[in-house]
């Protein structure tokens, strides 16, 4: 039997179309992240909301140590109790030393290197390095979630070490920065701060060429940047998440509490979540990441 050039343009659609659906099911190329589906939102998400004002951009957040913390691990502050992790996702991660313009960045990648859907990076802060954002247990089983959130569904989440929290950290999350875009073009980049880090957020705010690859950041118990307003990052209107604990002994809650109602009033696109009672560590054991992710890919 004779087949006509349409026959052919059709069976060939089709096996394009059954071929692609293959690839992807192997974890092939992935398309970009428009929103992340629930991961252990029953564990996570159910949060109680004491207060909210500024039409929702501002909330209060119900904390109490022995429910999210004794209530929650196994060992308090070191081994979340296993329903809060799912470890498969260890397949997917690997430690590596990345040479970015000369400098050598440590990093544990979980996800694929090429090609990811989104890319997610974790900055520490003072004493930590990218262990700590590679620990399935510690924070309650919060890192383990983000991890599965992210390269669960086609992305590539990124916890480097940081030796320097002045202009050598921050050169070297900007060729963090550049390296995962290139790798992935076109694919949305989130950069995450917590305590000392965010100075490397607030560094990496500054850089027009970083701006430029970016679709948010979110700021956990940081510092608070005087001269954000002028930054690349502002005049980019880029999305910004604030969290933190109203008992943070290091950085008062009421600075970044500051910022937030200053950007507000210049409606700039942000966000402030703070945890009622929560100490320092607490908006990394408590942040929704499931939340913040898919309101700074909707801005």
């Amino acid at each position: 039997m004779r087949m006509s050039t349409s026959d052919y343009t059709v069976i060939s659609a089709i096996a394009a179309f059954f071929l692609s659906a293959a690839v992807l099911s192997a974890g092939g190329p992935a398309r970009a992240a428009d929103t992340l589906p629930p991961f252990k939102d029953d564990l996570f998400s159910k949060q109680s909301v004491l207060q909210t004002s500024d039409g929702g951009a501002s909330e209060v957040i119900d904390y109490d140590e022995m429910r999210d913390i004794n209530g929650r691990d196994q060992i308090p502050e070191k081994r979340a109790q296993q329903k809060y992790v799912s470890l498969a996702i260890r397949k997917a991660q690997a430690d590596e030393t990345l040479s970015l313009d000369g400098i050598r960045l440590d990093v544990t990648r979980v996800g694929p290197a090429a090609n990811a859907a989104i890319t997610v990076i974790f900055i520490h802060g003072r004493d930590g390095d990218r262990r700590l954002g590679a620990n399935d247990y510690s924070f309650g089983g919060n890192f383990n979630r983000l991890k599965n959130l992210v390269a669960g569904n086609g992305g590539v989440y990124y916890s480097p070490t940081v030796r320097s929290f002045d202009s050598n950290g921050v050169a070297a999350i900007e060729g963090l920065i550049h390296y995962a875009s290139a790798q992935s073009p076109g694919r949305p980049v989130i950069l995450s701060c917590a305590s000392m880090g965010s100075q490397v957020c607030w560094g990496i705010a500054r850089d027009e060429a970083s701006v430029k690859r970016l679709k948010g950041m979110l700021i956990m118990s940081g510092v608070t940047d005087p001269d954000f307003t002028r930054s690349a990052f502002y005049k980019a209107k880029l999305p910004l998440w604030f969290a933190h604990g109203s008992r943070d002994p290091v950085y008062a809650a009421a600075d970044q509490q500051a910022l937030f109602e200053s950007l507000r009033k210049a409606k700039y696109p942000t966000h402030f979540t703070l945890f009622q009672t929560g100490n320092h560590g607490t908006p990394i054991r408590m942040i929704d990441w499931r939340r913040v992710l898919n309101w700074i890919l909707a801005a």
